[in-house]
């Protein structure tokens, strides 16, 4: 004990008490708050845990050192080549389990499959949904209001963070129902 009564008379005669007691608690203050949100502030090579997220170092390789491309496997510009019902089948399973966002986003994959597939749109890669949705309805205006609504589904659930539930399954359910009959009635 006597090493901790020196180390604080030397502390006491640099410091005095009555500013180092704030000081101490705003020092704890900092590390309380850096311990709460660890590891957001953190850059993302140092994060623990990064690559169990499947977070990968981005690691440039060579024209010359790729692997040959599967031919099976589609470019990742390339639209994969499934079916409109391929999307169905999984929405009912994802909504049959209960997982609604799941269930609307396959959904919105099988429209968007659709219209591609019958071209009304091209397959333009980066597109956000807002974008499909305005290229198709210049295209054929009769689809505008079911690919609106169902636009405004998918971004208030993916983007927005809205809980999705059964109703907003229906909905979609009804929006893809339109389009099918306007995209295949139509032509």
């Amino acid at each position: 004990m006597r090493w901790w009564n020196e180390t604080v008379a030397i502390f006491d005669d640099v410091i005095p008490f009555g500013l180092a007691a704030p000081l101490s608690l705003l020092l704890a203050a900092i590390v309380g708050v850096l311990w709460h949100t660890f590891p957001a502030w953190l850059p993302g090579r140092w994060r623990l845990g990064s690559r169990k997220r499947g977070r990968e170092p981005d690691l440039r390789i060579e024209k010359a050192d790729r692997p040959a491309v599967d031919e099976d496997q589609p470019e990742a510009d390339e639209l994969p080549p499934l079916a409109p019902e391929v999307y169905l089948s999984q929405a009912d399973r994802y909504a049959a389990e209960g997982r609604w966002a799941e269930a609307v986003r396959e959904r919105l994959r099988a429209m968007v499959r659709e219209l591609v597939d019958r071209g009304v749109v091209e397959h333009v890669p980066g597109w956000t949904v807002t974008e499909l949705a305005r290229a198709a309805g210049g295209t054929r205006p009769e689809l505008g209001p079911a690919l609106d609504g169902a636009t405004r589904i998918f971004s208030g659930i993916w983007y927005a963070q809205r809980p999705a539930t059964a109703g907003d399954d229906e909905l979609m359910r009804g929006h893809l129902a339109t389009v099918h009959e306007l995209v295949r009635g139509g032509r």
